[in-house]
């Protein structure tokens, strides 16, 4: 596809953004989007003004050029003398005239707020912010479609990048086996040490050296092999699972088990591993949702946390030829795998701006629907009156696991999703091994992600149109 060609509309016309939260993807954005021809971005928001204003002058905005704005009017007077807008609030700015809100907090109560805002203000919504996504996406796009907007995922995280790489197979007439992506982290193994690093930490693997190679081919031994080997590293990061239930509601697809395979790999291996048990690997059927923790020597190339998936190789020739070339088939012939190894955050976030703007449709799907939740599972024994607090990079909980699930609709009874859950007290004990209702949660019924889910639940069980 010419890209040129089909975001031509820049050239006729500029796409102002709004970027809220300025972390690692925000200011990637902000810095990218001064280079990209017919895109701009004046406006960042932030928990704190200073933080916005601040990540605006790390990526080269000189500080005269920069209003501390608090307030609607000021902020109106700061857009029409061409200044850059640093603001706490997206109230602040939402009534200027640019076209797309990219929402970056990684707060799901916030994201949800931004979300609202944006749409009620006529702007498109990218949203960065999976946490929120995964609890309420599919109403979001509802609302923004009833106003002729878009709300979408982004180019630049997993799950955009990787709805992409699926519906590009499926329109060629690949048959997906497999669709997923790498973990966050990859598994380097030393063989001088005998050892595993991944994200900082490096532990002692005895042992895992004879596993390196498959050994035998028996994938689903090799599999549980190596994870138990390396039991000190997790290998179930919440994140990981919170990407794969976006896709699964745009795509309709699910994973094979609740906390997924999550296999230590190679990326050689994944065409094996990723594939039926009947042909080997470690999935119970075709069109599954998984993630793979790559593994590899420290002189070897990384996934660098990218998207997969795995198709039937129909015809032996061509795909022996394609073997021949260098791709990825598995060693019985039947599976191969097509990886596009990255994410680069805010840096290629522009196509999903400018799909939005300029030609009004998503980097997702049209229509998503509630097919999946993120649900809560606690690892750890949960007295009453434990604060769910979501924090630290991944946003996690501690001694929380996460779940891929049949969605359902709150209640009493029910799982509650992760992120609903997040930042709430338990009104009662829980024990470890135990999935977390939506009973044993003190929800906030003032809160727009419980209200917009109660309305994602009434549309789901009405049949979703």
């Amino acid at each position: 596809m010419n890209h040129l060609r089909y975001f031509s509309g820049r050239d006729s016309r500029q796409v102002d953004c709004a970027m809220i939260g300025t972390g690692g993807f925000g200011r990637s954005f902000l810095a990218q989007a001064r280079h990209v021809r017919g895109l701009a971005c004046r406006i960042a928001v932030d928990r704190r003004v200073e933080i916005a204003a601040d990540a605006l002058q790390s990526v080269g905005v000189a500080p005269e050029m920069i209003a501390v704005c608090g307030d609607a009017a000021s902020a109106r007077s700061a857009w029409d003398e061409g200044k850059f807008i640093a603001a706490d609030d997206l109230a602040v700015v939402a009534d200027l005239p640019f076209d797309v809100v990219l929402e970056a907090t990684g707060h799901p109560d916030a994201g949800a707020r931004h979300a609202v805002l944006a749409i009620e203000a006529d702007k498109h919504v990218i949203m960065v912010t999976k946490e929120t996504d995964s609890v309420i996406g599919p109403i979001l796009s509802r609302m923004a479609a009833q106003r002729g907007r878009v709300c979408s995922p982004v180019d630049g995280d997993q799950p955009s990048l990787l709805i992409g790489l699926a519906t590009w197979a499926d329109t060629i007439g690949l048959n997906l086996v497999a669709v997923g992506k790498a973990s966050e982290y990859d598994m380097v193994f030393d063989p001088a040490t005998d050892s595993i690093t991944s994200n900082g930490q490096r532990v002692q693997v005895p042992g895992f050296g004879d596993w390196i190679e498959g050994r035998g081919c028996d994938w689903p031994a090799v599999a549980a092999a190596r994870a138990r080997l390396a039991a000190a590293l997790p290998q179930r990061a919440v994140p990981d699972l919170c990407e794969m239930t976006v896709v699964a509601n745009a795509l309709g697809l699910r994973p094979d088990r609740a906390d997924l395979h999550a296999p230590i790999a190679r990326i050689t291996e994944v065409a094996d591993m990723m594939c039926a048990a009947v042909d080997g690997g470690l999935l119970a059927g075709a069109g599954r949702l998984d993630v793979f923790h790559c593994l590899r020597l420290p002189d070897e190339p990384s996934f660098a946390g990218g998207v997969f998936v795995t198709v039937n190789c129909e015809d032996q020739e061509t795909w022996q030829m394609l073997r021949e070339k260098g791709h990825v088939v598995a060693r019985n012939g039947r599976t191969a795998m097509i990886g596009l190894p990255r994410h680069l955050l805010g840096l290629e976030a522009a196509t999903s701006v400018f799909e939005a703007a300029l030609l009004g449709v998503s980097s997702g799907a049209d229509t998503p629907r509630p097919v999946i939740d993120l649900t809560a599972f606690a690892e750890a024994d949960l007295p009453a009156g434990t604060l769910l607090r979501a924090e630290g990079h991944h946003h996690s909980i501690a001694n929380v696991a996460s779940r891929m699930t049949p969605a359902r609709a709150i209640a009493a009874d029910a799982p509650i999703p992760y992120y609903l859950a997040a930042n709430r007290p338990l009104l009662r004990d829980i024990r470890a091994g135990q999935p977390i209702l939506c009973g044993d949660v003190a929800l906030d019924e003032g809160s727009d992600l419980l209200r917009l889910r109660r309305m994602q639940d009434v549309i789901a069980a009405e049949g979703w149109t």
